[in-house]
């Protein structure tokens, strides 16, 4: 059998389909054109161009989110690579798999600054979870291997892996009988038959389908979860951070309605337990419904599961005491230097929510809790606070009805996409979230961020109903990536809510430095023109009647379609006007003058 040749791009592209790679988003460089060339070549793989590297990674991160396996994108060198960058750090602070493929300079031209040089693992050393670039070819299968393993293990983040230009274009020889062509199938037959075994020791094969490991509690710890469970009066389960699945959040949900537990789920994290389930609490968030923050901080357990409870569940780090919190803490991470890093733990267990979830059935509730009516009382304050009935803000456009309407029409497996903004509030108070897999919304309150999750969203589940919640500001930050929803026709639906402004630093403004505004207003284009530019549908929604036959109109269209709707200003949040905010701000100032 004669050998087989491939250039380094052509293994890398080898090594992707190995691992069950189907997408990869990218904006072309030079850089990587031989890897490019490559994906010519391998039709298993949809690419989508994107039209500016931030959305590319953000698109990559919102399907890591959504499947649990890495998002790949692939950006060019120096401004490519750090036009990414805050992509990157919403799957560091989201704990989403990621792998940022970089093209990088040849390897001859290092350290003399040349075109476009920069230093990965100096810029992206503390913001990614592993940081490498490939200076052998020989090496690409071992490297792209520990890439995925690193992405998906522990608590899982990003990585990226830079890529010589010269090392993409130099061949090398596989030995007979080692997988060569670009067929993931056949990769793997070869890979894991005996013949290819003497041949790997020059060369690594095919490697196989990368295995992420799941850590389940040992029975000790097990029992005494169950045991400190049994022996408290209001306990309360939060659900956060990723390694979760949909059979995961069936088997915690079952898990509480048999110990009848009062559930919450973390900042961003609704989608983990049903909005309608009768334990289910609210969310522990901004905002965060003042009767749920009573009950969290009067609750004699709390069990966080699956989360780091960071700056904006813990309201500013203020909800347990640090480092040991008032209440009893069973902390349940997959990553063990998490536990105790911030609260220490009565009971730390290192484990995956997946893991520790399929344990918890064999655990015998007890017959009557004496916290039941607790979970009750706590499901209808819940009900309560996100009813969108009967709620009115300032204006011709009410945002309760709106809600309602969304509710009322919108499928149940809707996956709803949103940046970062004042606007983002009415959707994760009043909308119910019911499933695994239906929100994309960044923790680290990256704006921008919607429209490219809703595309990441829309390439890779096509028959389900993707939403973006955008506000004015935050949609212009990568709102260009509506020319990618054109050029692949993905009907996504996009509601952008305008004010006019930078809300949530105008609410912030008003409240701080009182009749003293500056720097948050803003001259916006009109967005229903720009979405008919871009070959999109658009629609323009100034009052509450006009939106039901706009969305309408938008979901039958077949095309990406914009809602563009105008807002009052003074419907600054759900609960607060900008008037009411100066004057709070003035009163606050009056007051310490006064003191």
């Amino acid at each position: 059998m004669k050998s087989k040749t491939l250039n380094g791009g052509q293994l890398l592209v080898r090594e992707l389909l190995t691992h069950g790679v189907e997408h990869v988003f990218c904006v072309p460089g030079e850089s990587f054109l031989a890897v490019l060339d490559a994906l010519h070549d391998a039709p298993d793989i949809a690419v989508t161009v994107c039209r500016q590297e931030g959305g590319t990674a953000m698109m990559a991160e919102a399907q890591g989110k959504l499947t649990g396996r890495p998002g790949i994108c692939m950006v060019t060198r120096g401004p490519g690579a750090t036009n990414a960058s805050a992509g990157i750090h919403i799957a560091m602070q989201d704990s989403t798999p990621l792998i940022m493929f970089v093209g990088q300079i040849e390897r001859g031209m290092r350290e003399r600054e040349a075109f476009q040089e920069v230093d990965y693992r100096a810029v992206f050393g503390k913001l990614a979870k592993w940081v490498t670039e490939i200076d052998d070819v020989a090496r690409i299968p071992e490297l792209v291997s520990r890439a995925f393993h690193i992405a998906t293990s522990g608590r899982p983040g990003p990585v990226v892996i830079a890529l010589p230009e010269d090392m993409l274009t130099e061949c090398l020889d596989l030995p007979a009988g080692v997988a060569a062509d670009l067929a993931p199938a056949a990769a793997n037959r070869l890979a894991n038959s005996g013949g290819a075994a003497t041949a790997a020791r020059l060369l690594p094969r095919a490697t196989a389908h990368y295995r992420v490991v799941e850590a389940s509690p040992g029975r000790a710890q097990l029992q005494e979860f169950a045991e400190r469970l049994s022996a408290a009066k209001r306990p309360l389960l939060i659900l956060g951070g990723s390694r979760w699945s949909e059979q995961a959040c069936a088997q915690v949900a079952d898990f509480a309605s048999a110990w009848q537990l009062p559930v919450a789920c973390s900042f961003r994290r609704q989608m983990l337990f049903e909005g309608v389930h009768a334990c289910y609490a609210g969310d522990v968030g901004l905002g965060i419904n003042p009767k749920l923050l009573a009950r969290l901080q009067d609750a004699d357990l709390i069990v966080l599961l699956g989360g780091r409870l960071s700056e904006v569940p813990s309201q500013s780090y203020t909800l347990l005491g640090i480092p040991v919190p008032q209440q009893t803490l069973v902390h349940v991470f997959a990553d063990p230097d998490e536990l105790n890093h911030v609260y220490q733990a009565d009971l730390p267990i290192a484990a995956s929510p997946v893991g520790f979830v399929q344990e918890l059935g064999s655990l015998t509730p007890p017959a009557a809790p004496v916290w039941a009516e607790q979970t009750q009382a706590a499901h209808a304050d819940y009900l309560a606070w996100s009813e969108p009935a009967g709620r009115s803000n300032p204006g011709a456009l009410q945002m309760g009805a709106v809600m309602q309407h969304l509710i009322a029409t919108l499928p149940q497996d809707t996956i709803l996409c949103n940046g970062a903004g004042n606007f983002s509030i009415w959707l994760h108070r009043f909308w119910r979230f019911q499933g695994y897999g239906t929100q994309l919304a960044p923790t680290s309150g990256s704006m921008g961020y919607g429209l490219p999750a809703a595309v990441g969203a829309k390439r890779l589940y096509p028959q389900r109903t993707v939403v973006c919640f955008a506000g004015d500001g935050d949609f212009m930050m990568h709102g260009q990536e509506l020319a990618t929803a054109v050029q692949y026709e993905l009907p996504i639906v996009i509601i952008l809510l305008d004010n006019g402004m930078y809300g949530t630093i105008r609410m912030h403004q008003e409240r701080n430095y009182p009749a003293r505004v500056f720097a948050t207003g803003l001259k916006n284009p009109d967005f229903c023109a720009l979405a008919f530019a871009y070959g999109a549908h658009g629609e323009r929604v100034e009052r509450t009647q006009e939106f039901a036959p706009a969305l309408a109109r938008a979901l039958q269209s077949g095309k990406p379609a914009l809602i563009h709707c105008l807002i009052d200003p003074q419907a600054i949040t759900p609960a607060a006007t900008l008037d009411s905010l100066r004057a709070q701000g003035l009163a606050a100032a009056a007051n310490k003058v006064a003191t």
